[in-house]
């Protein structure tokens, strides 16, 4: 059976693109003939990303795009949901390779009418992973984002929405949204977001460190102003705060002024992204706390890694990390309030050794179903329906 996975970026660090390459690799490993289409732009840079790759026996095409935004369009409102790519061109690359599923990636982005309409002109099959685009009373977005949503789920989604052969969950959250767009039950499934398996069983090689961590994209959404602010106000004054990931360089430059002014120089580092597996884990294995302080998530990845190494974890009260973190499994804090964040960390640094075990042991089996074998499984099954 063949399948191509439609998606915005397939270059950079993109948890959309992170879930495409697992899912990819996961198909082709039982069986399916699998391709990826995307845009020639990488995510968190402006770099241009080669025509073609591959992952193994994945082919991947990637088609001249343009993003409002981001130059030429710089002057425009929008973003990556209003990306165009040459969609010509990649309408006859498709009619090549005569897929019998498209599976698209995120809702309310352009390459959404475009997946429905190869699908109709072909006679394949076609999911929508939403991703989770639903933000709870719009809080992160600007009057022009909200407005360009609501036309957008009004005017298309509702009127498209069931066109789609399957629309498919990452999280429980976003359900409700979905129902209110008009979404039949019966086309609603839900498979989350996996991590490697390596996870849950790599063996721990590097010693735990008085250490703090963020790992994760250091951008605006992410709120690391409000992390730095709490680590001031924290009775542990020895403990270190490490900082990695791929920056963008205004907003690191705002995050080292407040350092600055903070008096944390001594304190708190940054290191660049992590592209290999193991020494993401060695990085994971070496803190005490693992906190991710975004404004929104749709399902934290990075949170789901720390879990599964159980780490004791500190997020937001967002409805995505809300999802992840069970009761009794980590700490949650008021989005944006670095004084309920400090009261959360005294509170996970005073635990006991046996707390301290308990709730790590809690959050560790709360995320062994984000086993991507687990996960590829259920989207087999979810195909062969």
């Amino acid at each position: 059976m063949k399948v191509l996975e439609l998606t915005n970026y397939s270059s950079g660090i993109c948890g959309v693109w992170a879930r495409v390459k697992e899912e990819s690799e996961g198909l082709s490993r039982l069986g399916y003939e699998v391709k990826i289409f995307s845009s020639n732009l990488t995510k968190g840079s402006n770099n241009v990303a080669p025509p073609k790759g591959n992952l193994g026996k994945i082919e991947i095409k990637r088609f001249a795009s343009i993003q409002p935004g981001t130059y030429p369009l710089h002057f425009l409102p929008g973003g990556e949901s209003y990306m165009f790519w040459n969609f010509k061109e990649a309408g006859k690359e498709i009619r090549k390779f005569k897929p019998d599923l498209i599976i698209v990636h995120s809702y309310r982005h352009t390459h959404n009418l475009f997946a429905l309409r190869m699908a109709k002109k072909i006679g394949a099959k076609v999911f929508l992973v939403t991703h989770a685009p639903f933000v709870e009373e719009d809080a992160t977005r600007s009057f022009w984002g909200h407005s360009a949503s609501w036309f957008y789920n009004y005017f298309i989604g509702s009127k498209t929405i069931n066109k789609f052969d399957k629309v498919i969950t990452i999280t429980h959250w976003e359900e409700p949204y979905l129902k209110k767009l008009g979404v039949k039950p019966e086309k609603l499934a839900y498979i989350p977001n996996g991590i490697p398996g390596l996870f849950f069983k790599y063996k721990k090689k590097v010693p735990e460190e008085n250490k703090i961590l963020f790992l994760g994209r250091i951008a605006p959404i992410k709120d690391l102003e409000t992390l730095i602010s709490a680590f001031a106000l924290i009775k542990n004054k020895k403990i270190k705060l490490e900082l990695v990931g791929p920056a963008e360089e205004g907003y690191l430059l705002k995050l080292k002024d407040l350092i600055k002014k903070k008096f944390l120089e001594k304190r708190v580092t940054f290191s660049g992204p992590i592209y290999n597996l193991e020494d993401k884990l060695s990085k994971i294995d070496s803190s005490k706390i693992f906190i991710l302080p975004s404004k929104r998530e749709a399902m934290p990845q990075s949170l789901i890694e720390a879990m599964a190494r159980k780490k004791i974890v500190i997020s937001s009260n967002n409805p995505g990390s809300k999802e992840i973190v069970l009761k009794e499994g980590g700490f949650l804090f008021n989005v944006g309030d670095a004084t309920d964040l400090a009261k959360k960390v005294d509170s996970a640094l005073s635990l006991s050794p046996k707390a301290r075990n308990k709730i790590k042991l809690k959050a560790f089996n709360s995320v062994n179903k984000f086993n991507w074998e687990r996960v590829i499984k259920s989207l087999d099954l979810e195909i062969k329906k």
